[in-house]
């Protein structure tokens, strides 16, 4: 055939013989009758390497390829097997596919590039599939992607964390490079079992590279803890700072709702008439006012408007325990501005403090600060926290929405890892 050249290029078909052309008037489809080369007919399709004939398979295959226009193109050539010495009877290799695929390698890598770019309805109108069939195609473009990099190299300082991505308690964990800003594994989870299974992929992919870790940042999870200590002894652990501060405002809104209940229970409240055979009532007074207050307690002092501020003037006068708490709060927020050389004694002083606060819910939140010392310390020192992680996560719950409906995790850590991993594909033909 005149012009294969040409054909060859504009079809993205390496290595092959392009042995005719037509076109279906009725489906309006372009069909490419093709060959591999002679050097590459005789390799099993799943390893590449050399096999003998076996037999012809199941007759010709199609493969889908890249729009010429508006009009569908489609590869079609015989897949017969070869006899694999590691894979038995497999479908020989062909140059524009990956095995098992039903699309070309330029498909997919365009489909992977819109993935990272686009929203789910772009995707599937422009390249007329089904989003089931993006998840596939993604998870392959990312394991072929995994294979050609190392992305657990030159690991030092590293964050883990975990973040739900669907209902039922279904988490991913997640290691991010605080060096690179690079999301580098995901994985189905949050329990122990989850993050040996990074450090034993980290200690694959290299041996010794669990001892090149110097720092690790998380949330204080003791199932994160325990691993880390046991695989990284010598590694420095921090504690994250925006948990820790979480954990006084968690301990902060508990006092809050006592005050709220107390109040309700002295009668500030009237009745807001009967559901469900039971009468409601709602609060009034200082109720109402306790339970309009979590938000001027919870923000930052630099950050309250001027009515939060007369609502904690008001709780200051009103209700002396849960202020101390708010103080509480702000003097633990407090110890991670301080240089590292102050910070020690100012947190020592706050256990002392919060230990003889009498109030409940931070006489316990200071046996877990004091638990975590070391770490705290650490991350004050080193200036490590979980931000760049939480800043990952924030990503990865807008992928985990543009990724909704995918039946299992895997598209979606495979788009997390293209999108966030440092290895952004690239639309066919360039660089």
């Amino acid at each position: 055939m005149q012009n294969a050249s040409l054909w060859r290029a504009v079809l993205r078909v390496e290595n092959a013989v392009v042995e005719d052309i037509e076109f279906d008037d009725q489906t309006q489809i372009l069909v490419v009758h093709v060959r591999p080369r002679r050097p590459r007919q005789g390799r099993c399709g799943t390893c590449g390497s050399k096999a003998s004939w076996y037999d012809r398979g199941q007759g010709r295959q199609q493969w889908r390829g890249l729009d010429m226009g508006t009009v569908q193109v489609v590869l079609e050539a015989d897949a017969p097997r070869v006899n694999c010495p590691t894979h038995g009877p497999t479908v020989r290799q062909v140059s524009w596919a990956r095995h098992g695929a039903g699309h070309t390698r330029s498909f997919d890598q365009q489909v992977a590039w819109l993935a990272t770019q686009c929203s789910k309805k772009a995707i599937t109108e422009l390249m007329r599939i089904a989003w089931r069939t993006v998840g596939s195609i993604i998870t392959r473009v990312w394991a072929d992607t995994a294979a050609g990099v190392d992305a657990l190299a030159g690991l030092t300082r590293i964050g883990i964390d975990e973040i739900s991505y669907k209902r039922r308690h279904k988490y991913l964990t997640v290691v991010v490079d605080h060096d690179s800003g690079r999301l580098v594994w995901a994985h189905p989870g949050h329990e122990r079992a989850t993050v040996r299974a990074f450090f034993d992929a980290l200690e694959a992919s290299g041996t010794g590279r669990c001892a090149q870790i110097t720092h690790v940042s998380a949330d204080g999870a003791e199932w994160i803890a325990d691993v880390v200590s046991n695989r990284c002894p010598d590694a420095i652990r921090c504690a994250d700072p925006f948990h820790v501060v979480g954990w006084a405002t968690e301990a902060l809104d508990a006092v809050r709702r006592d005050a709220w209940n107390n109040a309700r229970r002295a009668g500030h409240t009237r009745s807001h008439g009967w559901a469900h055979g039971r009468r409601h009532t709602v609060a009034t007074g200082p109720a109402l006012a306790l339970r309009r207050a979590r938000y001027a307690l919870w923000k930052n002092p630099e950050n309250l408007t001027d009515r939060q501020q007369v609502k904690l003037q008001w709780i200051a006068k009103t209700d002396p325990r849960l202020y101390r708490a708010y103080l509480l709060k702000e003097g633990l927020r407090t110890v991670f501005k301080l240089p590292v050389d102050q910070a020690g004694e100012a947190l020592d002083r706050w256990i002392a403090w919060a230990r003889r606060c009498r109030i409940e819910s931070f006489v316990k939140l200071q046996r877990r600060i004091a638990g975590h010392r070391t770490q705290i310390l650490a991350a004050i020192e080193h200036g490590l926290s979980n931000g760049l992680i939480e800043s990952v996560n924030t990503k990865i719950r807008l992928i985990t929405r543009i990724a909704f409906g995918f039946s299992n995790p895997s598209p979606l850590i495979a788009l997390a890892m293209l999108t966030l991993g440092g290895h952004r594909p690239t639309l066919p033909g360039r660089q």
